[in-house]
Order: C-alpha cells, then sequence, then structure tokens
C-alpha cells in the first residue's frame, strides 16, 4: 500500500478536532489505537485524558470553569477482547449493545451525531476485537450535506490488517464556519514499532496551538500498553 498525501491531511489542517487511528504495527506484533481531542474554546483546551483502570476518561484541569457535557466521556474503554475508541459517549453505548449481545454496527444505529448546532459534530468510532475474524472496524455519524434533518452512517470494516498501517477518520476536515465534517473513507498513515515513537509523530502532526490530549495503545492479544499526552495538565 502506498502512504501518499493523504498522510499530510492531518499536518496541513489546523483544525481536524477529534480523530481516531486504527491499524497494525509494521512488525505485526500489535495492533494499534490513536485518539485524540483538539480545541479553540477555553472550555475545550481545559481538558486532559486520565487514565482509569484500562479505561481513559477526558477530565478538566481548572475544575472552576464551565463544563460542557459533551466533553466529557470515555474515549476507550476495553470489554474482554473487544477494544472500543469514540470520540464521545458512545463508546458506553457500543458496551452495553456488546455486553446484550448486540454488535458495533447496531449500536451506533441507535445514535447521530452531536447536537451541537451548527456544527453538528459526527461521532466518529473505532473498535479492535481480539478474538474477532474482523481486523477493526471503523465508523462515521453524520448530517447529510449539513442538514440536521438526515442522518448518514458510515462503516468500514477491514478484514485484514496491514503491518504498519493505519486508517483514520476525524470529525472535520478543517477549521471553519461552521466546521465541514469528515468526508469520504478514512485515510491511510503510517505506523511504527515503537508506541512512544508512535505518539510524539502523531502529536507533532497536529496543529500546536490547538492540539489537547492524545492517546496511543497498543494491543497485544493478552495485555495493551497505553502512552497519554496532555497539553496543558498530567495524566
Amino acid at each position: 500500500m502506498t502512504i501518499d498525501a493523504d498522510a499530510n491531511r492531518l499536518k496541513n489542517a489546523t483544525y481536524p478536532g477529534r480523530g481516531i487511528v486504527i491499524g497494525q504495527t509494521p512488525d505485526g506484533t500489535c495492533m494499534v489505537q490513536i485518539y485524540w481531542i483538539m480545541g479553540r474554546s477555553p472550555s475545550s483546551r481545559n481538558r486532559v485524558f486520565v487514565r482509569e483502570g484500562d479505561a481513559v476518561k477526558t477530565d478538566t484541569v481548572d475544575k472552576s470553569h464551565d463544563i460542557d457535557p459533551l466533553t466529557m466521556y470515555y474515549p476507550i474503554r476495553v470489554l474482554g477482547s473487544a477494544h472500543i475508541v469514540t470520540n464521545g459517549d458512545q463508546t458506553d453505548t457500543i458496551v452495553h449493545t456488546l455486553q446484550n449481545g448486540g454488535s458495533f454496527e447496531s449500536a451506533l444505529k441507535t445514535r447521530t451525531y452531536e447536537p451541537d448546532a451548527p456544527n453538528f459534530t459526527p461521532r466518529i468510532s473505532g473498535l479492535t476485537d481480539m478474538g474477532d475474524s474482523q481486523a477493526y472496524r471503523l465508523s462515521v455519524l453524520k448530517t447529510v450535506g449539513g442538514d440536521a434533518r438526515y442522518c448518514s452512517r458510515q462503516f468500514f470494516n477491514y478484514e485484514t490488517a496491514i503491518p504498519g498501517t493505519g486508517h483514520c477518520i476525524t470529525t472535520y476536515i478543517d477549521d471553519g464556519n461552521p466546521l465541514p465534517s469528515f468526508q469520504g473513507e478514512p485515510y491511510a498513515v503510517e505506523l511504527f514499532d515503537d508506541i512512544q515513537q508512535t505518539a510524539d509523530i502523531f502529536w507533532n502532526l497536529l496543529d500546536e496551538d490547538n492540539r489537547v490530549s492524545l492517546l496511543v495503545k497498543f494491543i497485544h492479544p493478552e495485555t495493551s500498553n497505553l502512552v497519554i499526552v496532555n497539553k496543558y495538565g498530567s495524566g
């Protein structure tokens, strides 16, 4: 697979918003999940990632500031062999649906984009199930043409992981008013065997003014490793 100019989309965008990458290390030993948040307003920048057991939650740096409930959620959770990553509280929807015999897809059919007019931020989600024949799955829930009356539910299933390659989705294409939603298929990005190198490279791809927090998770068949980078506080 050729990873070409698409890989520069993160570097060239000042505000791609929240993003998910899922793929495999070049040596083929680990599945990889990357998730980040960005912010333009003081409330959006007043956040950190905090580890809580095998999950990660968003938290505030300055507790005296007003809190937008849409910014408080668990971006990653684990349920057995299933490793879930999302940009909102649909993480819990997916977990609860899987617990009750449902699927990643059926869970997200109960949700839509975020109710934050006029942007109607897409809900982006991913699943890596180490016990599943599918290598990983990604999803984007967004409006059709910015019209809140219509919801598009896009699902992308990758049956075989490609060593050294990840697939990326973001909430936005770039900055704008309203913010333009992600379009097209997930695009390919290069991955690396070292978890800290991966975190450093993707953190530096994000706009320095707008990046807030990033996590990288390497998933082995029985264990996982996690690195968190926070701009405004500790995790």
